[in-house]
């Protein structure tokens, strides 16, 4: 019989499948092409990064594309569509946007992966003590990228009003993104002396951090589709209410303190500003749809 959390976790996945599909339809080609790419960039980055770091592998989910489960690909469109949904409503500049995305998605994996390893989702061989809780420190430096590599991508070409801007701002996307999580892999892994990894790691994601914060960004200057709401905030609880069911977030009992911390840091991103999204009357919606 299959494992439950397995398959409530690949469920949870599809429903945000189903949220992001429905705000994509309903708002351009440009937004429908962005979310299928992002399917498409997240399988082949992983399929891509197994075979050439062989750093992890993933348990058995119920759909599978080769080695990869199928609603990893899935995972990484909806994170990567939701975080731009936010950034895209704040005060930042626009080349800054992507800094911001990478930051967003550190926000779901600091809770999400040193669970998922306890649950059998993904295995990265080192066992449950290394670095982050059995996390290497390099998987946040991975997951930064790979959210504003494709970001950048899609916004090289995403403000441009003609023919290029609709039909090539994702594909260029995945090109973008697919190259740059390659390149700072490889530069992580085979460039940087392992004994200085973590203060690579440290430095860059601090960098960003502070990068961001010194522009001061208005994180409700728009109302923010609750789209931006719901991605991480099911995640969370996912490992928050499976976490506590299982017992596994309290083994080490920081996990917990990490989930609670990790969801409290979203709910004040994403609530004050989908709240008022939802309290707009209907007819002013469309004035801030962001495409």
């Amino acid at each position: 019989m299959p494992n439950i959390y397995f398959i409530l976790f690949e469920l949870i996945i599809y429903i945000q499948f189903i949220l992001c599909l429905n705000h994509a339809i309903k708002h351009g080609t440009k937004n429908l092409l962005k979310f299928a790419f992002g399917i498409l960039f997240g399988v082949m980055l992983e399929l891509a990064t197994i075979r050439q770091l062989n750093a992890y592998e993933y348990g058995r989910f119920l759909l599978m594309v080769l080695d990869v489960p199928l609603c990893i690909g899935v995972a990484w469109s909806c994170i990567i569509y939701a975080v731009m949904e936010f950034s895209d409503a704040t005060s930042l500049p626009y080349f800054l946007r992507p800094v911001l995305d990478g930051l967003l998605a550190l926000n779901i994996d600091l809770a999400l992966d040193a669970v998922a390893i306890r649950f059998g989702f993904w295995d990265w061989g080192q066992g449950l003590e290394f670095q982050y809780f059995g996390v290497p420190y390099a998987n946040f430096w991975a997951w930064f990228w790979v959210v504003f590599f494709f970001s950048l991508g899609y916004r090289w070409l995403a403000r441009r009003t003609d023919w290029t801007g609709r039909w090539l701002s994702a594909p260029f996307a995945f090109i973008v993104g697919l190259a740059g999580v390659l390149g700072t892999n490889a530069f992580i892994v085979f460039v940087v002396p392992w004994n200085f990894v973590i203060t690579v790691v440290f430095v860059t994601l601090s960098l960003a951090l502070i990068l961001v914060l010194l522009h001061r960004p208005k994180f409700n200057l728009l109302p923010v589709h609750p789209i931006a709401f719901w991605i991480p905030f099911l995640t969370h609880a996912y490992v928050l209410i499976a976490g506590a069911v299982s017992g596994i977030i309290f083994h080490p009992i920081a996990l917990l303190a990490v989930g609670v911390v990790m969801l409290g840091i979203s709910l004040f991103l994403h609530g004050r500003t989908t709240l008022r999204f939802l309290r707009m009357p209907e007819k002013d919606v469309d004035r801030y749809i962001i495409l």
